[in-house]
């Protein structure tokens, strides 16, 4: 490992989903504001080879990156802070590591010795966590450990941590998140949880440079220096994360802590330059004084699991800054939409995005929700297979083949309008095997799509086996709904248009993982720019 590369470990103790992502992304953000070129992976504990064959219920939103690589949520918070792409290097799996240790075994490259846990795992996990700095000119690269300490499945990613620490002992610190619960009976806060979580990471042999406490109310100053004894840290390294009112408050929050100066300190780095965050404020503050406010209603089938459109809602927010708006987000389940009900329950809706997913359950509601939005001309916003409802909706109430479907759920549907694409046809593995990753996309001058990127050639992120059925090309135009983007290299149809309507687009690809705080996506603040258009005619 380059020396010149440094090293910060996020760990977690107490419970999961305190936020150690946010806290990563948050610290890049600072670290990054003051010139240093940062990274963040995450190494997730589970035998899964990547999330992409994982139920949105179990793991939220799978994220894409530009190569292809289905990965954790939590990517998508790296990407949205930072404004830079990440890729397959920024998230390992223990599948992946004990896929790689095996695959080396069979080939003989480990000259006949017995293959364990210490050290190949533990090495294979230290070569992927350096791979980012060997691939990128890093000053600090961010490696979030997934699950909490104590986990059986966390163990060997801790001992590698331990191992690192001892090679490199000036170039790697480690950040321990931790909860201080505040106990209603006792009207205090208890910092027992902590002292706990850090003595577990102590048998491990991990001592913390940092820890970061969740807490809901203020940590005074008696609670901190019982904290950095007990737990030996210095009391400048114990910094207090209080509940925020939005996930983007963390990084001035953290700053107010000085964790970024803290951090610096530790890895013997200069602080003196003072980050510039002056776009990161302004976005905050038009986020929190917004000039007018829109209804969006979100049409999916995981709708009671927030974090399964993760991407979708942080875009929302992008875009209703970008529109000084506020988007209000009505979470509406596309299994409960039938003919009966859908003018009830999408009454009063500026907007209408039909959302990405796979499988028959909800399909209807979904096609329902198109219908509504084509007809009453209600702008209409539809990701992958809500792009792909919007064809078989037309088919059916257009075109006059109520029995059009996707091959995906009818596979003897007389008009197979969305089917299989070519090259999927002969793949029987499920994982890693979809359209995935970054592919060109040529747009129609002037259609809406074209004008809200202000260009004809983009390159959009994908993840899909099925695609619009381009034998029906020339039915779909001649009734009204045109392919305004196509594949240059394959004539695949990427981005459908409703000429007759005030703004009706279906996206192939998922714009949604694109959006950053500093770029919001063009389609999302087109979409919202038309639902104000709306609310107010």
């Amino acid at each position: 490992m380059s020396n010149s590369t440094k090293y910060v470990f996020v760990t977690g103790g107490v419970t999961s989903s305190l936020g150690k992502g946010i806290i990563s992304a948050s610290l890049a953000k600072l670290l990054q504001a003051r010139g240093y070129s940062t990274t963040i992976q995450k190494l997730d504990p589970y035998i899964n080879i990547d999330p992409g064959t994982l139920n949105p219920y179990e793991h939220g939103e799978c994220f894409v990156t530009d190569d292809g690589a289905e990965t954790d949520l939590d990517l998508g918070h790296y990407e949205r802070f930072l404004n830079v792409p990440t890729s397959q290097a920024n998230n390992v799996t223990t599948g992946r590591i004990y896929q790689a240790v095996i695959e080396k075994e069979r080939r003989g490259e480990f000259l006949g010795k017995t293959v364990q846990v210490i050290p190949h795992i533990t090495d294979e996990i230290k070569d992927r966590i350096q791979l980012l700095a060997k691939k990128g000119t890093y000053d600090i690269v961010i490696t979030e450990i997934g699950g909490t300490v104590g986990d059986i499945e966390s163990l060997p990613y801790v001992e590698a941590v331990r191992q690192m620490l001892w090679e490199y002992e000036n170039d790697c610190i480690v950040i321990h998140l931790t909860l201080v619960p505040y106990l209603a009976a006792a009207g205090e806060l208890k910092t027992k949880p902590t002292q706990h979580s850090v003595k577990q990471l102590l048998e491990l042999g991990v001592q913390p440079d940092i820890l970061c406490c969740r807490t809901e109310h203020e940590l005074d100053l008696n609670l901190r220096q019982k904290i950095a004894k007990f737990c030996n840290v210095n009391i400048n390294a114990v910094i207090e994360s209080r509940d925020a009112e939005t996930i983007y408050d963390v990084p001035l929050l953290m700053q107010a802590e000085e964790l970024d100066k803290v951090v610096l300190e530790k890895l013997g780095l200069s602080s003196k330059s003072t980050p510039n965050l002056d776009i990161w404020k302004r976005f905050i503050e038009r986020l929190k004084n917004p000039k007018t406010e829109v209804n969006i209603g979100l049409v999916g089938k995981y709708v009671e699991l927030k974090d399964a459109y993760k991407s979708i809602s942080e875009s929302f927010i992008h875009a209703g800054v970008a529109n000084e708006a506020r988007v209000n987000v009505k979470w509406i389940h596309s299994e409960k939409l039938t003919a009966a009900n859908i003018e009830e329950e999408l009454a009063g809706l500026d907007g209408i995005l039909v959302a990405p997913g796979f499988g028959s359950r909800g399909i209807s509601g979904k096609i329902e929700a198109v219908r509504y939005a084509r007809e009453k001309k209600v702008p209409f916003f539809g990701i992958c297979l809500g792009m792909q409802c919007a064809v078989i909706e037309f088919a059916r109430h257009v075109l006059g083949y109520p029995d059009a479907h996707t091959t995906e759920i009818a596979e003897d549907s007389t008009h197979p309008v969305i089917s299989m694409m070519e090259e999927q046809k002969a793949i029987s593995n499920m994982g890693g095997t979809m359209r995935l990753g970054a592919f060109k996309c040529q747009l129609k001058p002037e259609s809406k799509s074209a004008l809200a990127y202000n260009s004809d050639r983009i390159t959009e992120r994908h993840r899909h086996r099925f695609e619009f059925n381009s034998a029906y090309t020339k039915e779909f135009e001649n009734a009204g709904m045109i392919a305004t983007g196509k594949n240059p290299e394959t004539g695949l149809i990427e981005v459908v248009e409703i000429e007759d309507h005030p703004w009706f687009v279906g996206a192939q690809f998922h714009p949604e993982y694109k959006s950053t705080v500093a770029t919001p996506h063009p389609l999302f603040v087109a979409f919202i720019k038309a639902a104000i258009t709306h609310k107010t005619n």
